[in-house]
């Protein structure tokens, strides 16, 4: 029952004075969250887990990272997994890491492992929805459409669009593409290539 009872007391505890705004996003800082919990269960602690083979508060899976936290509140731990990402929510690769990247996952995940003992949960409604990491060619009527091609000035911004959509199905970016350009087959192979790279 005690259990429940966190839960129960957290989930109705207004975070509403508390919101900050990044971007689009609205979000409770670590900080906030932290003193929030602690001002209620003030025996709560945070556990930020070590790789065991390395001895870094982080792991990996050799090409990106992820950090481990947990928020202990009256022997319940909640734990949450937080990839180490950059301001676009893309992973960055393990050779880019640094300490402070590292830092702003763990305080991040804090956060996040707090709001599954109900302090601010609501924020985090839709997070697991994935958005676009750039944005897509505007759509053009057919009689404008131009033909892409590596001369063209519009090559390094279409190349970089499929460059950092590398998650997404080519055939859909090539459908988004198409919507403004003319794609030969020699273009297009070009584009998966570095849509695979």
């Amino acid at each position: 029952m005690e259990k429940q009872s966190v839960f129960a007391t957290l989930s109705t505890i207004s975070v509403k004075d508390k919101i900050e705004r990044k971007g689009n996003l609205d979000y409770l800082s670590w900080a906030n969250a932290w003193s929030m919990l602690k001002t209620n269960y003030p025996d709560t602690q945070r556990m930020v887990y070590e790789s065991p083979f390395t001895g870094l508060n982080y792991f990996t899976d050799g090409t990106t990272a992820y950090v481990k936290v947990g928020i202990l509140v009256n022997g319940w731990e909640h734990i949450d997994y937080l990839p180490i990402m950059d301001f676009r929510n893309n992973a960055i690769p393990l050779a880019k890491i640094t300490s402070m990247d590292v830092n702003k996952a763990i305080q991040r995940s804090t956060a996040k492992a707090i709001a599954m003992h109900g302090l601010g949960l609501s924020l985090w409604t839709g997070e697991d929805i994935p958005e676009p990491t750039t944005t897509a060619p505007e759509v053009t009527a057919k009689s404008e459409l131009i033909e892409l091609t590596k001369d063209t000035e519009d090559w390094s911004r279409v190349s970089g669009y499929v460059a950092a959509n590398k998650d997404k199905k080519f055939a859909d970016l090539v459908e988004q593409i198409s919507r403004k350009f003319i794609l030969k087959a020699n273009v297009q192979k070009e584009l998966e290539k570095m849509h695979k790279k």
